[in-house]
């Protein structure tokens, strides 16, 4: 990913977030009621499509709040941060909201995210921030991981519900 060098990065990358955050929504709204529930992850933390959304709103939310903390000169994310401990805490119980609560969340906390995008100067999106898995990255990195994390999850999710079994009375298709 390249540096961002003038002050139209900014404008882009809430553009980027503002149109991420659009179709992830309407993705999610497609969704027949049986589909929430589908496993996306059956191994490790063996989400289904409601925890992928409900993960999406406190990921979010959790690198909003960090975010914030470094460019007003805090230390942003602790460097001991376990993402895996955080997702096995948040997840669950953010999950058992409706899904309608659930997308709410996350239009309200996209809205938020792609707001500070567009209020960045260049120098701001320069700025260092922690992430643990990938190190030190300048504060653009991270506002296209947000938009860029959703799609990987996304992606994951398409192919779960792709790969679903038809129901036992749906004759099996035949070929040509």
């Amino acid at each position: 990913m390249t540096e961002p060098t003038d002050v139209h990065e900014s404008a882009h990358l809430a553009r980027r977030l503002k149109e991420e955050g659009l179709r992830t929504v309407a993705f999610f709204q497609s969704l027949a009621a049986e589909d929430w529930d589908q496993s996306v992850y059956p191994g490790g933390s063996g989400w289904r499509v409601r925890d992928v959304l409900a993960h999406f709103v406190s990921a979010e939310g959790a690198y909003l709040r960090f975010l914030r903390d470094t460019l007003s000169g805090g230390p942003g994310l602790p460097k001991d941060f376990d993402i895996d401990a955080f997702n096995a805490a948040e997840v669950p119980g953010l999950s058992t909201r409706p899904p309608e609560e659930l997308l709410d969340s996350y239009r309200e906390i996209r809205a938020q995210t792609a707001a500070l995008a567009a209020s960045l100067s260049p120098e701001d999106l320069l700025r260092d921030g922690y992430h643990p898995w990938f190190g030190i990255m300048k504060i653009a990195w991270y506002l296209r991981l947000c938009y860029n994390h959703n799609s990987i999850h996304l992606r994951d999710v398409r192919r779960s519900l792709a790969a679903v079994d038809p129901p036992a009375d749906t004759p099996p298709e035949r070929g040509p």
